[in-house]
């Protein structure tokens, strides 16, 4: 083959690429509109009367399809554009289809809604050509922003900023509401109580793409010759800050929503020691969690199973040690078990306390379904940590003493030992490592965060039912480990976020959430499965696979070379 021929030939597969990666994304599209989420997404203005957020989102999908069909260096503007058009072409046929057919009768969702959204009110067949011109303009852009990283700095930030103001308008709004004055008038110019007024999206466009841009150039040199370390820790400063501040202008509701995180921050550093670092895979970790709570409650509430009646700050070591004693006691039965069987084992022993909590026989001093009421809240002298902004100042102080102790854990000599029992006990055990007590170390350490988390939790609700406690909260916990990178202290603090803080924040999306939750947990495992933030170890880990065949690739390649 010529060299002409050959060039043909690979022009020939990068066309046929961008038609596949469009017809990938327009079959995405036709899945959302045929199970629901279009249609939904289309109910939620982003700009009124102008954009709704079922049509960005399939503005979103073109330009994602040509984006990514703008990877090969010739011709990237025509491939995003074909990308384009190939994304919006499923649902131009559908839009010709549901005209011809009435399918509603087999897909209960393709109603005539759905059908005025992809025609925008116009007849079928001019509306077809119109999606599929809408599409190519669409990838068009998104193939331009790929190829001119220019226009994508000018572009993008005004772009998001638009998206998020109009996507979390009813939060932002309910933020903005405990103010008056300039921050009022200014609400009420940006928006409605139906969403973002088109002046409003035209203001917060242009004002953010200012700044962007101002404090781009002055910020990107410098942050350029900055060392990554000095980086680093420029960002945890900028992170830091906005976290404590955060919560206190937002108001209450994102104060909760914050505390939540940081208690699964707790429990996720907890469970990060038993998991991350000991390889002990632990379902019945909710338990520790329950411990805390119900310690708590027994010891400081003003009901007629109270144990005693003391103040927090006594009752909260007290509980953190029930939950470490519980903890080693949960270890011993399982301390020969390995692999899927210690999960399924530590299962069962979560499930008996839930069961124990639950039964008669407990019921006179727990509760039972009725659980525990009247459960005091913090006192620091006279100030009382009534609110959940307060609380969540305690909970991110809590946060960062469990932080420090397990950073420090890890880099000791019983953090190796853990180690090295998760990579081989019996290779372990033949170096002098006590199994046994490394075990039951790892065990009762990360209960003890847990019935920290617990503990606090308690107050927050100034109640504890059993109901609180599933398995799926132990479940979560595993999950936002995964997600943010098994044995990463870092990656558990954004695992948190990510899982269990954006969720929250979408809540007004129903039960919808759960199926965008759904999603990007598959998206993550498929295309980053050491997690957001992975550990150096964890990294290596799973990636010494690759390297070894890019070693072994080379080795073959040295005959043909010589």
């Amino acid at each position: 083959m010529t060299a002409v021929e050959h060039g043909r030939a690979g022009a020939a597969l990068a066309w046929r690429r961008a038609a596949l990666v469009g017809l990938g994304f327009g079959a995405g599209a036709l899945h959302l509109a045929a199970v629901g989420v279009l249609l939904m997404l289309h109910q939620r203005w982003i700009v009124i009367d102008t954009l709704s957020l079922g049509q960005a989102t399939v503005l979103l999908l073109a330009g994602g399809a040509g984006a990514m069909a703008a990877r090969d260096a010739d011709a990237r503007l025509a491939r995003g554009a074909l990308a384009g058009l190939c994304a919006t072409l499923p649902l131009a046929l559908l839009s010709l289809a549901m005209d011809a057919v009435t399918l509603q009768p087999i897909f209960i969702v393709l109603t005539p809604d759905l059908q005025a959204m992809l025609t925008l009110g116009m007849p079928p067949l001019l509306a077809a050509p119109a999606l599929l011109l809408v599409g190519v303009a669409a990838g068009l852009l998104g193939a331009a922003l790929r190829a001119i990283p220019a226009l994508s700095r000018a572009l993008l930030p005004g772009a998001i900023a638009v998206l998020i103001a109009g996507v979390f308008q009813e939060l932002i709004q309910l933020m903005l509401q405990q103010y008056e004055g300039p921050v009022g008038e200014a609400r009420d110019f940006v928006y409605t109580w139906e969403g973002l007024t088109q002046q409003g999206a035209v203001t917060v466009f242009v004002v953010v793409t200012l700044i962007a841009q101002l404090a781009g150039r002055a910020a990107r040199g410098r942050v350029a010759a900055m060392e990554p370390a000095r980086r680093r820790q420029i960002w945890a400063g900028i992170a830091l800050a906005a976290i404590v501040i955060l919560p206190a202008a937002a108001g209450s509701y994102i104060g909760q929503v914050l505390m939540l995180v940081g208690l699964y921050i707790l429990m996720g550093i907890g469970l990060n020691l038993e998991v991350g670092l000991a390889g002990l895979l632990d379902l019945g970790f909710v338990a520790f969690f329950a411990v805390g709570a119900y310690s708590t409650a027994l010891l400081t509430a003003d009901a007629p199973n109270a144990l005693m009646h003391l103040s927090y700050w006594a009752a909260m070591p007290i509980s953190v040690l029930l939950a470490v004693c519980v903890g080693v006691l949960f270890g011993l039965p399982v301390l020969g078990v390995r692999g899927d069987y210690l999960a399924v084992a530590t299962m069962g022993l979560g499930e008996i306390v839930r069961v124990i909590v639950l039964s008669d026989f407990g019921a006179p001093l727990l509760g039972g379904a009725q659980g525990v009421l009247h459960i005091p809240k913090p006192q620091i002298g006279s100030y009382t940590l009534s609110s959940p902004v307060a609380l969540f100042y305690l909970t991110l102080v809590a946060a960062a003493i469990a932080a420090f102790i397990a950073w420090r854990l890890e880099n000791s000599r019983l953090g190796r030992a853990w180690m090295a029992l998760r990579d081989d006990e019996d290779v372990a055990q033949a170096l002098g490592i006590n199994l046994v007590r490394s075990k039951l170390l790892a065990y009762g350490l990360g209960a003890a965060f847990a019935g920290l988390a617990g503990s606090i939790f308690a107050t927050m609700l100034s109640s504890v039912y059993p109901s609180s406690f599933q398995l799926l909260i132990s479940i979560n916990v595993l999950a936002l480990i995964i997600v943010g990178g098994m044995g990463s202290l870092p990656g558990v603090v954004l695992g948190s976020v990510v899982l269990i803080g954006l969720p929250e924040l979408l809540r007004e999306f129903g039960e919808y959430r759960y199926l965008f939750y759904g999603a990007v947990l598959v998206v993550m495992m498929r295309l980053r499965p050491e997690g957001l933030w992975p550990s150096d170890v964890r990294q290596r880990e799973l990636h010494a696979g690759d390297e070894t065949a890019a070693l072994d690739a080379g080795a073959d390649l040295l005959p043909a070379r010589e």
